[in-house]
């Protein structure tokens, strides 16, 4: 199905990848643009365990596991009917390629929830996996291993410039090996087994040909890994409170430190790794944990990998990327690097709250800049010399709103600041002037509290008509992140018009929550006065009002 991503009226479009794992199913929702990029609005996932008890000798999905997915996948159906989605693809991975009553299933799937499910080859798993790393590091030109351990089997990949060169599928899974080999708290001849696996599989050999530059870990696991590293596990540190120098680090490990935590996990009982998921160094995966550190730490030793750099995109990812490839023109898997760069560090220190949120900031702030941009009415009132933004100046807003509060890694007093320090120092926007880089960054530093004068000496070195647009960008992050912070309003479909009294906001309600309320009696009136300071500063540098209109009925 081809997409037509090219409407100069609302280029934007919602694209959803659902992919049904052996142990979660999840769902991921990006706005995708006619240049390739695209932004992940939403994220659900949900813990499935559909390759539970699928031993080799009965490799069937049980009736309680059906019943979970289609409940699953009826919450994601609910979710799409009630979002504008262009275009949804379904795909199944190895607890379903391996299923003997893998079409009794879709057929019950198709029924029931009328969705249509493309079961991927392991092969063709692996290439999408190795398309989704793509979207997150910048190793385009490298020789890159990947290794995504999922539920039920784990993929391999070597590919370089977007071609791949090999790839391969094992039946290694962390919920498998669990099932198959964690005996009452107590692995029994577990790593022998995946030794034995890797071995016989060819896949050592084929490696040692091919060869490759960079590895690279794309699954939750590795993720998780990853995540509880950069919290201090295994090395006596409290979570979050890694150390500062470390903020510049980017995510990967060492065999070493790997060996730390899998070494750990495997001198823990279930209750030692629930408590260390209840610190928060691992999530709900905690039960699978520590197959999936045995099976990465066997899979380091086996291939030689010394370092491993960590992906925050795979399977879903790719997918969108291979559909973008087929319905842009002349789509480049390879543009946007810097684009890449800012989600990298804003998932890097957001939680997945606090990146949603930031998502929807940034859709906000792209609806008005687009609103006053079509306006037409910005205007350097001094010389009467007109002053346009462009696609940088909304790159640069985008950027700001993504990355606006990841200081609160760090802490909440003054977030802003270290959001600041830690775009200014962390060396994570790649393709980035340093002077673009201090722009996205005093943008995030004064997205609250004083708004910034023109004489303001942070600003002093900036040429005069970059100082005037910054004071433009810096408005509009302010209102939206206020707008952004009441949970009362939402702007889908946002327009900015001018009128004659200014720019108007037409309000819309929240779902099973009016905008106004006998309980709550907000009132237009009452909207302005909480948004007045920012209200003021947009009056200030646009030299127009920005009014808000309740809905008409």
């Amino acid at each position: 199905m081809a997409i037509d991503l090219s409407n100069p009226v609302n280029s934007s479009k919602l694209l959803a990848v659902v992919d049904m794992g052996t142990n979660s199913f999840k769902m991921l929702v990006v706005r995708a643009e006619p240049n390739g990029k695209f932004l992940a609005v939403d994220r659900i996932k949900e813990p499935v365990v559909l390759g539970s008890g699928m031993l080799a000798d009965d490799a069937t999905i049980s009736p309680d596991a059906q019943h979970r997915a289609i409940v699953a996948l009826r919450k994601f159906d609910q979710v799409l009917q009630s979002q504008r989605i262009h275009y949804t693809k379904i795909v199944a991975t190895s607890a379903v390629r391996e299923a003997a009553n893998r079409l009794e299933f879709l057929s019950r799937i198709r029924e029931e929830v009328g969705f249509e499910v493309d079961v991927l080859s392991g092969e063709e798993e692996a290439r999408l996996v190795y398309l989704g790393v793509l979207q997150f590091l910048p190793v385009y030109d490298a020789t890159v291993l990947t290794v995504d351990i999922g539920g039920g089997s784990t993929e391999f990949v070597i590919g370089k410039q977007g071609k791949v060169l090999f790839a391969t599928s094992l039946k290694l899974g962390h919920v498998t090996l669990t099932e198959a080999f964690v005996k009452d708290g107590k692995l029994v001849d577990m790593r022998n087994h995946i030794r034995s696996v890797l071995q016989e599989s060819g896949l050592i050999e084929k490696v040692r040909e091919i060869g490759f530059e960079i590895a690279v870990g794309s699954s939750g696991t590795v993720r998780s890994i990853e995540n509880a590293i950069f919290r201090g596990y295994g090395r006596g540190l409290t979570n979050n409170i890694a150390p500062l120098a470390e903020f510049g680090r980017d995510w990967r490990f060492s065999r070493e430190e790997l060996g730390v935590v899998a070494e750990s996990l495997c001198c823990l009982d279930t209750g030692g790794i629930d408590a260390a998921r209840r610190a928060g160094f691992f999530k709900r995966r905690s039960e699978f944990i520590t197959a999936g550190a045995v099976l990465l730490s066997e899979i380091f030793e086996t291939l030689d990998i010394d370092e491993m750099r960590v992906s925050g995109s795979a399977l879903g990812e790719g997918i969108v990327s291979e559909i973008l490839a087929t319905s842009c023109d002349d789509y480049d898997i390879n543009v946007n690097s810097r684009w890449r760069s800012v989600v990298h560090l804003s998932t890097r220190f957001n939680s997945p709250k606090k990146m949603k949120s930031a998502v929807y900031c940034a859709s906000i702030a792209r609806e008005f800049f687009e609103g006053v941009r079509k306006c037409d009415v910005l205007t350097n009132h001094e010389n009467k010399c007109a002053f346009f933004l462009d696609e940088k100046d909304l790159e640069y807003l985008e950027a700001a709103c993504l990355l606006h509060s990841i200081g609160i890694f760090i802490g909440k007093k003054r977030y802003h600041k270290q959001s600041y320090h830690i775009i200014k120092n962390s060396n994570h926007l790649h393709g980035y002037s340093a002077e673009e880089v201090e722009l996205i960054a005093l943008l995030a530093r004064y997205h609250r509290k004083k708004f910034p004068s023109y004489d303001q000496p942070s600003l002093q070195h900036f040429e005069n008509d970059i100082n005037q647009k910054f004071r433009l960008l810096c408005a509009i992050i302010r209102i939206s992140v206020a707008i952004q912070q009441c949970q009362w309003m939402t702007f889908e479909g946002l327009e900015l018009s001018p009128s004659d009294k200014g720019f108007k906001v037409v309000l819309k309600q929240v779902t099973d929550q009016p905008l106004l309320t006998d309980s709550r009696h907000q009132t237009v009136k009452d909207i302005e006065d909480e948004l007045r300071p920012e209200l003021e500063n947009f009056k200030e540098v646009f030299q127009q009002k920005l009014l808000f209109v309740a809905p008409s009925t």
